[in-house]
Protein backbone atom coordinates (compact mmCIF):
# COMPACT_ATOMS: atom_id res chain seq x y z
CA UNK A 1 0.00 0.00 0.00
CA UNK A 2 2.70 2.38 0.96
CA UNK A 3 5.49 1.08 -0.45
CA UNK A 4 6.84 -0.21 2.93
CA UNK A 5 8.25 -3.42 4.21
CA UNK A 6 6.46 -3.54 7.07
CA UNK A 7 6.11 -6.86 9.27
CA UNK A 8 2.57 -6.13 10.92
CA UNK A 9 1.03 -3.34 8.25
CA UNK A 10 1.10 0.20 9.67
CA UNK A 11 -1.47 -0.72 12.26
CA UNK A 12 0.02 -3.22 13.83
CA UNK A 13 3.27 -0.86 13.82
CA UNK A 14 0.89 1.88 15.37
CA UNK A 15 -0.12 0.32 18.08
CA UNK A 16 3.56 -0.99 19.24
CA UNK A 17 5.02 3.00 19.02
CA UNK A 18 1.95 4.23 21.02
CA UNK A 19 2.95 1.54 23.75
CA UNK A 20 6.55 3.61 24.08
CA UNK A 21 6.66 6.77 26.73
CA UNK A 22 6.20 9.30 24.97
CA UNK A 23 10.25 11.17 25.46
CA UNK A 24 11.30 8.10 24.11
CA UNK A 25 9.48 7.91 20.99
CA UNK A 26 10.48 11.62 20.77
CA UNK A 27 14.17 11.03 20.93
CA UNK A 28 13.58 8.11 18.48
CA UNK A 29 11.60 10.89 15.90
CA UNK A 30 15.00 13.02 16.67
CA UNK A 31 16.75 10.79 15.55
CA UNK A 32 14.99 10.01 11.91
CA UNK A 33 14.92 14.10 11.62
CA UNK A 34 18.41 14.60 11.95
CA UNK A 35 19.17 11.40 9.74
CA UNK A 36 17.40 13.30 7.15
CA UNK A 37 19.33 16.18 7.47
CA UNK A 38 22.20 14.50 7.80
CA UNK A 39 21.93 12.26 5.42
CA UNK A 40 25.02 10.31 7.07
CA UNK A 41 23.24 6.75 6.27
CA UNK A 42 20.80 4.93 8.45
CA UNK A 43 19.43 5.90 11.74
CA UNK A 44 21.30 2.91 14.11
CA UNK A 45 18.94 0.27 14.41
CA UNK A 46 21.13 -1.77 17.23
CA UNK A 47 21.74 1.51 19.46
CA UNK A 48 18.06 2.31 19.39
CA UNK A 49 16.75 -1.09 20.36
CA UNK A 50 19.46 -0.75 23.41
CA UNK A 51 17.82 2.83 23.94
CA UNK A 52 14.43 1.06 24.45
CA UNK A 53 16.01 -1.63 26.46
CA UNK A 54 17.69 0.53 28.84
CA UNK A 55 14.29 2.05 29.17
CA UNK A 56 13.17 -1.48 30.27
CA UNK A 57 10.88 -2.27 26.70
CA UNK A 58 11.07 -5.15 25.73
CA UNK A 59 10.79 -4.81 21.53
CA UNK A 60 12.18 -6.91 19.14
CA UNK A 61 14.74 -5.44 16.09
CA UNK A 62 12.42 -5.87 13.51
CA UNK A 63 9.44 -3.89 14.99
CA UNK A 64 11.62 -1.07 15.87
CA UNK A 65 12.99 -1.55 12.33
CA UNK A 66 9.31 -0.94 11.23
CA UNK A 67 8.92 2.07 13.78
CA UNK A 68 11.86 3.81 12.15
CA UNK A 69 10.61 2.80 8.77
CA UNK A 70 6.97 4.27 8.98
CA UNK A 71 8.47 7.67 10.63
CA UNK A 72 11.17 7.93 8.27
CA UNK A 73 8.76 7.12 5.11
CA UNK A 74 6.26 9.67 6.53
CA UNK A 75 9.24 12.23 7.18
CA UNK A 76 10.68 12.25 3.73
CA UNK A 77 7.38 12.29 1.98
CA UNK A 78 6.60 15.78 4.41
CA UNK A 79 10.00 16.79 3.51
CA UNK A 80 10.00 16.50 -0.38
CA UNK A 81 6.27 17.83 -0.73
CA UNK A 82 6.56 20.60 1.54
CA UNK A 83 3.67 19.30 4.05
CA UNK A 84 2.45 21.31 7.20
CA UNK A 85 2.09 19.49 10.34
CA UNK A 86 -1.46 19.72 9.87
CA UNK A 87 -1.08 17.97 6.63
CA UNK A 88 1.08 15.35 7.87
CA UNK A 89 -0.87 14.58 10.58
CA UNK A 90 -3.80 13.92 8.26
CA UNK A 91 -1.93 11.51 6.15
CA UNK A 92 -0.81 9.66 9.43
CA UNK A 93 -4.64 9.28 10.61
CA UNK A 94 -4.97 8.01 7.12
CA UNK A 95 -2.89 5.45 7.18
CA UNK A 96 -3.83 4.40 10.17
CA UNK A 97 -6.87 4.64 13.24
CA UNK A 98 -4.66 3.79 15.47
CA UNK A 99 -2.83 6.82 16.73
CA UNK A 100 -4.05 8.55 19.50
CA UNK A 101 -3.88 12.43 19.90
CA UNK A 102 -0.57 12.95 22.29
CA UNK A 103 1.30 11.32 19.74
CA UNK A 104 -0.10 13.18 16.92
CA UNK A 105 0.77 16.39 18.43
CA UNK A 106 4.00 15.40 19.23
CA UNK A 107 4.31 14.29 15.75
CA UNK A 108 3.25 17.72 14.78
CA UNK A 109 4.86 20.03 16.98
CA UNK A 110 8.70 18.21 15.77
CA UNK A 111 7.56 18.17 12.19
CA UNK A 112 6.92 21.92 12.94
CA UNK A 113 10.35 22.72 14.58
CA UNK A 114 12.50 21.02 11.79
CA UNK A 115 9.92 21.17 8.96
CA UNK A 116 11.53 24.45 7.33
CA UNK A 117 15.77 23.55 7.77
CA UNK A 118 14.52 19.92 5.99
CA UNK A 119 12.70 21.40 3.32
CA UNK A 120 15.23 23.78 2.77
CA UNK A 121 18.22 20.72 2.76
CA UNK A 122 15.58 19.09 0.43
CA UNK A 123 15.64 21.86 -2.17
CA UNK A 124 19.33 22.01 -2.59
CA UNK A 125 19.76 18.79 -2.69
CA UNK A 126 17.10 18.57 -5.49
CA UNK A 127 18.55 21.94 -7.00
CA UNK A 128 22.47 20.59 -6.64
CA UNK A 129 21.58 17.15 -8.07
CA UNK A 130 24.24 16.07 -5.22
CA UNK A 131 24.83 12.73 -5.21
CA UNK A 132 25.91 10.57 -2.74
CA UNK A 133 29.22 7.86 -2.69
CA UNK A 134 28.27 4.41 -1.66
CA UNK A 135 30.77 2.17 -3.12
CA UNK A 136 33.73 2.53 -4.80
CA UNK A 137 35.71 -0.56 -6.17
CA UNK A 138 39.11 -0.78 -8.36
CA UNK A 139 40.79 -3.39 -10.29
CA UNK A 140 44.25 -3.43 -11.77
CA UNK A 141 44.54 -4.41 -15.14
CA UNK A 142 46.95 -5.06 -18.31
CA UNK A 143 45.71 -4.01 -21.36
CA UNK A 144 46.71 -7.29 -24.12
CA UNK A 145 44.91 -6.17 -26.87
CA UNK A 146 44.00 -3.07 -28.39
CA UNK A 147 42.91 -1.23 -31.14
CA UNK A 148 45.82 1.01 -30.92
CA UNK A 149 48.93 -0.97 -30.64
CA UNK A 150 50.82 1.68 -28.14
CA UNK A 151 48.98 0.89 -25.59
CA UNK A 152 49.94 -2.58 -25.48
CA UNK A 153 50.95 -4.11 -22.16
CA UNK A 154 50.36 -1.15 -19.98
CA UNK A 155 48.90 -1.61 -16.22
CA UNK A 156 46.13 0.85 -15.82
CA UNK A 157 43.00 1.34 -13.14
CA UNK A 158 39.73 0.32 -13.64
CA UNK A 159 37.12 1.77 -10.90
CA UNK A 160 33.94 1.45 -10.29
CA UNK A 161 31.58 3.94 -8.50
CA UNK A 162 27.77 3.49 -6.96
CA UNK A 163 26.20 6.08 -6.42
CA UNK A 164 22.97 7.55 -4.84
CA UNK A 165 21.05 10.03 -5.99
CA UNK A 166 19.00 12.50 -4.16
CA UNK A 167 15.81 10.22 -4.75
CA UNK A 168 17.73 6.51 -3.61
CA UNK A 169 18.14 5.51 -6.98
CA UNK A 170 21.58 3.76 -7.30
CA UNK A 171 23.89 4.20 -10.36
CA UNK A 172 27.01 3.09 -11.36
CA UNK A 173 29.59 4.77 -12.60
CA UNK A 174 32.44 3.21 -13.78
CA UNK A 175 36.07 4.44 -15.82
CA UNK A 176 40.03 3.52 -16.33
CA UNK A 177 43.15 5.62 -15.91
CA UNK A 178 46.43 5.10 -16.60
CA UNK A 179 48.78 4.53 -13.95
CA UNK A 180 50.11 8.46 -14.61
CA UNK A 181 46.51 9.38 -14.10
CA UNK A 182 45.68 7.13 -11.43
CA UNK A 183 48.85 9.10 -9.66
CA UNK A 184 47.59 12.68 -10.28
CA UNK A 185 43.86 10.93 -8.63
CA UNK A 186 45.90 9.99 -5.50
CA UNK A 187 47.53 13.11 -4.96
CA UNK A 188 44.35 15.10 -5.36
CA UNK A 189 42.60 12.59 -2.78
CA UNK A 190 45.17 12.99 -0.51
CA UNK A 191 44.96 16.97 -0.72
CA UNK A 192 41.50 16.84 0.47
CA UNK A 193 41.96 14.73 2.79
CA UNK A 194 44.83 16.84 4.59
CA UNK A 195 42.20 19.82 4.16
CA UNK A 196 39.68 18.32 5.75
CA UNK A 197 42.21 17.23 8.47
CA UNK A 198 42.54 21.31 9.33
CA UNK A 199 38.53 21.49 9.28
Amino acid sequence: MLGLDLSTGVDGVVEKLEKLPKDLFAETLQSILVNLWDQNGAVDLIESCDKFQRAGISLDQKTVQDIMRLMSYYFRLAAKSNLSGDVLVSKLTECSSNWSKPTLQLVHQLWTEHAALLHAHQEVLTMASIGQLVDIQWKLGMAVSSDTCRSLNSPFISVLMKIADTSGEMSYKSFEMTVQQFQNFYRQFKEMASVLETV
